[in-house]
Formats: C-alpha cells, structure tokens, sequence
C-alpha cells in the first residue's frame, strides 16, 4: 500500500509542485488548502506524514498543530508534521509558544521556496523513522 502524504498549503503553485514530485517518487499525495480541509482531510485519509504550511486562510498551520493535541484528536496526534514555511524556524516557534505556552510539536522545518531534493530528503527520513 503506498504511502499516503497530506499536503496542506493556500498556494496551488506549491501544491502542485509537491503533488507532481511526490508523487513521481510513489506517493499518494492527498491536497487540502487550508487548515479546515486539512483536518478534514486527516480524518478522511488518514495520512501517513502531513507537509503543512503555517500561513493560511481559515486555519492557519498553528491552529493545525494546536487543535491535533486536542485529546479528541488523539488517535492523529502522532502524524509526522513537516511545516513548509516563509516563516524562518525560530520565529515560527517562537509565535506558536506564545499562543499556546508550548512548543510547536512538529517533525521538520522547509523553508519557502522549497528545493525539491531537500523535500524528498525529508520526507524519506522522517518515514523511515517510522517504520
């Protein structure tokens, strides 16, 4: 059974990126465009890594990340998270902290604009520590 990821970004120019190399790779890339589909998404699909972009309508990428250590939301709580951002890392942490007094749980940081093989890099990592 392939690999199921989630990508959940606003831009369809990334989405599309991601959905085209992810899946030239083998995976069975799912697309939602902001937060409110992702979780949908998450529910539906249950994916087995979620790339999710932090700044969206809706949902943002920090509802995302707070609303899935929600005890409702347990059984999803432990799907690898990749944050895709123009956000740099630690200003990203930073904002999440002070929102919610925690550290953002998430696995890996891309920076915007993304270079392909460090996705691919990632990904392949982050699921084989999975397994």
């Amino acid at each position: 059974m392939p690999i199921k990821i989630l990508v959940v970004d606003d831009d369809p120019d990334i989405t599309d990126v991601l959905d085209s190399l992810l899946e030239s790779e083998g995976y069975d890339v799912v697309i939602a465009h902001d937060g409110e589909e992702g979780l949908d998404k998450i529910k539906e699909e249950n994916p087995d890594l979620v790339i999710l972009d932090l700044l969206m309508p809706k949902l943002d990428g920090y509802g995302v990340c707070k609303t899935l250590q929600d005890p409702r939301w347990s059984r999803w709580k432990d799907i690898p998270i990749i944050v895709l951002t123009s956000v740099v890392e630690d200003v990203s942490q930073r904002r999440y902290e002070l929102e919610t007094g925690v550290r953002m749980n998430v696995d890996d940081y891309i920076e915007k604009p993304i270079d392909p093989d460090a996705v691919l890099d990632r990904v392949g990592k982050i699921l084989a520590r999975r397994e």
